[in-house]
C-alpha cells in the first residue's frame, strides 16, 4: 500500500463494548467498510477512551488488549486483539506534528474504543495499530488542528480512525429501550440531524464550536471525549473527498452509532 493511492479516513461510532462479540447491523457495517477500502500498512486510532494531560502516541511493539469497562459477560473479557504496534509509525507521527510536543507511551495499549471496532475491520489482527491520546486540557480547535498535521500519513498507507459517538449521553440512556430499533430522544435526533447537516455541508466551524449550538447539542455532548474523534477525522477531509454515512441509527435514546467514511 505504501506510496500508492490515498487512504480514506474513518470515524466509527463504537457504542457498547458488546459490539466486539455480538452480531448486529453495526458490526456488519464495520465489516462491510473494511472490505470496501484498501488494506492499510498500519492504523492510527484516536479513541474516546484514552484521555491524558498532553498528547501521547503508543510506541510499544506489542500493545496489550485493555478491558476498560465493567459489568459485562466473561466472554467479553476473554477477547484478545493481538495486533502488533508500530514504533516506526509512532515516530513518524511525532515528526509530523510540529505545533505540540507528542510524548511516547509504553504502557497503554489498545482500549476498547480501538480494538472492539478494528477487530471487525481486520479480524486476523494482522495490521499494526497505534493510538494517539486526547489531551483533556485542550479545546476542540486544538484537536482539529493537531490532526490536520497528520494528513501526509494518508499517502503512506496509514488508515486513520476516530472512534467515539457523535451523540453520547450515558446519564440519560434509556436502557429499557436498548433493543428498540433506532430509538432516539427528540433532543438526540435534533442534535444528530444538525451534526450530519454540518458534516455534509463542510461546516467544520460549527462542529468545532459545538458548545454554542444550543440545548440539544449540550445534551448530546455532556463531555467531549466521544465527540472529539469526529473532529480528528473531519480535519483530514480534503476538498476532493466524498463522505459516506453508515450505521446511521440511534440506540437507547441517547447514543448514535453514526459512522463516516471520508474519501
Amino acid at each position: 500500500m505504501t506510496g500508492s493511492a490515498k487512504m480514506p479516513v474513518l470515524f466509527l461510532g463504537h457504542g457498547s463494548p458488546m459490539n466486539a462479540i455480538v452480531e448486529n447491523e453495526f458490526v456488519e457495517g464495520f465489516r462491510k467498510t473494511g472490505r470496501s477500502i484498501p488494506k492499510p500498512d498500519s492504523i492510527l486510532c484516536v479513541s474516546a477512551h484514552w484521555e491524558t494531560r498532553g498528547t501521547f502516541v503508543t510506541a510499544m511493539e506489542k500493545p496489550r488488549t485493555i478491558h476498560d469497562f465493567s459489568g459485562f459477560p466473561k466472554a467479553l473479557y476473554d477477547v484478545q486483539y493481538p495486533a502488533p504496534g508500530s514504533p516506526e509509525l509512532a515516530g513518524r507521527v511525532k515528526s509530523l506534528i510540529t505545533t505540540a510536543n507528542i510524548g511516547s507511551d509504553l504502557s497503554w495499549g489498545l482500549d476498547h474504543g480501538a480494538w472492539s471496532v478494528i477487530k471487525h475491520l481486520y479480524p486476523y489482527a494482522d495490521v499494526p495499530v497505534i493510538q494517539m491520546s486526547l489531551d483533556y486540557t485542550q479545546y476542540p480547535q486544538y484537536h482539529y488542528n493537531l490532526a490536520r498535521e497528520l494528513a501526509p500519513l494518508r499517502t503512506e498507507g496509514v488508515l486513520i480512525i476516530g472512534s467515539g459517538n457523535m451523540v453520547h449521553n450515558l446519564g440519560l440512556t434509556a436502557w429499557d429501550n436498548f433493543d428498540t430499533d433506532n430509538y432516539a430522544f427528540d433532543w438526540a435526533l435534533e442534535a444528530s440531524e444538525k451534526m450530519k447537516n454540518y458534516i455534509l455541508n463542510g461546516d467544520h466551524k460549527s462542529l468545532i464550536n459545538y458548545q454554542s449550538q444550543g440545548r440539544a447539542y449540550n445534551l448530546a455532548i455532556p463531555t467531549p471525549e466521544h465527540y472529539l474523534p469526529l473532529l480528528t477525522a473531519l480535519s483530514l477531509k480534503e476538498e476532493s473527498d466524498s463522505i459516506q454515512l453508515f450505521n446511521d441509527k440511534a440506540v437507547a435514546g441517547s447514543i448514535t452509532m453514526t459512522s463516516l467514511k471520508i474519501g
